[in-house]
């Protein structure tokens, strides 16, 4: 790996024992480990966010850190406050943290301290509340409504939100997708290299797989510029839409839909969770859908087949063809603790997603 590929730093190259020297260290290990561009991107700013307030106070060296230093940056970002006036969540502060805990560790670890000062320091604990953001199935309709299908761009929109709605996967699986992930014979969706480099398949409805031939068969070939390397949803250039980009789109629609309510694709996900909960889905079957590792329980759960899934994900998910919006259906979690410990887990997950959109 040269060094010119990894990422810049602030402060002084020429002390080996900086920060800047030392993060450079740090961030060769990272890629040596296969770390991912985005976990690269995310540690990256924030340890430099780090650095930055240590050179600000004269501390320039990693050495120089201690356990009172960390207590008092971990004080700094509870009082911060961002330009909106609203103090960081307990996601983004632990958010902050933890690449710092890991950055001193690897020094400890390498011998380039003698003790590690971040080891006791301890990340606040997160708050146990519903999500503050679901689209009802109305509004979830309406949004949907909001693209003008007779335009290419608008015909797009309309799939990749029918997509996100159906699947529940993240934006950068969506943007990510090739024309070959989508098996439209089985009704499935493969995602490559999601969240954590790891692959899985998931369901797609009938509504949504309409959407993606009529967008493929349209619109595609109109966006398709030079060579074409079979990612599924372009941009006016002909490339693979940004994430950035597809949430602009989505806050876009939202605004017209005079639905105020934060967040932009992830809306999508956590809508779909919820109305699949709602519609009698187990939870272990929509933690399979998601691509959730785990629930963050002493509880293990089986493998759910793809087959299984798919059954679960017709006979619950609001949007097909012939679906009845006034379903009776009520939600069958196993108990009230899981039902809560699953929101969490998704309520983390889009703190974590509208930081970054």
């Amino acid at each position: 790996m040269s060094r010119k590929k990894l990422p810049e730093v602030v402060g002084n190259l020429n002390d080996t024992e900086s920060f800047a020297s030392h993060l450079l260290r740090f961030y060769e290990w990272c890629h040596i480990q296969q770390y991912t561009s985005a976990t690269m991107h995310t540690w990256t700013a924030v340890l430099r966010q780090f650095t930055q307030w240590c050179l600000d106070r004269g501390i320039d060296q990693p050495r120089l850190v201690t356990y009172p230093i960390l207590t008092k940056y971990q004080r700094y970002l509870y009082y911060y406050r961002q330009a909106n006036g609203e103090p960081l969540s307990t996601y983004s502060q632990n958010a902050k943290l933890s690449p710092v805990k890991s950055f001193f560790r690897w020094l400890t670890r390498e011998h380039y301290i003698l003790f590690n000062p971040a080891s006791e320091l301890e990340l606040a604990k997160r708050q146990r509340k519903l999500p503050r953001a679901i689209l009802s199935q109305p509004e979830v309709e309406l949004l949907l409504s909001q693209t003008d299908i007779d335009d290419i761009y608008g015909l797009r929109d309309r799939a990749m939100m029918e997509v996100l709605y159906s699947t529940g996967i993240r934006r950068m699986e969506i943007v990510n997708l090739k024309l070959h992930d989508i098996d439209k014979t089985w009704g499935t969706v493969f995602i490559y290299q999601g969240k954590g480099r790891k692959d899985r398949v998931v369901p797609i409805g009938e509504r949504a797989l309409a959407w993606v031939n009529k967008y493929q068969e349209d619109v595609r070939p109109q966006l398709l510029i030079g060579e074409d390397d079979y990612t599924l949803f372009l941009n006016q250039y002909g490339v693979k839409m940004s994430m950035e980009g597809l949430s602009r789109k989505v806050r876009i629609y939202l605004k017209q839909a005079n639905i105020d309510k934060p967040g932009s694709c992830h809306l999508f996900r956590h809508s779909m969770a919820t109305h699949m909960l709602e519609n009698g889905a187990d939870i272990r079957y929509i933690q399979e859908l998601l691509g959730h590792a785990n629930l963050d329980t002493t509880q293990i759960y089986t493998h759910v087949s793809i087959k299984k899934l798919k059954a679960i994900h017709t006979a619950t998910h609001p949007a097909r063809f012939k679906s009845d919006l006034q379903s009776e259906a009520q939600a069958d979690a196993d108990s009230e603790d899981e039902t809560q410990q699953f929101l969490d887990t998704l309520t983390l997950e889009g703190s974590a997603e509208e930081d970054h959109e």
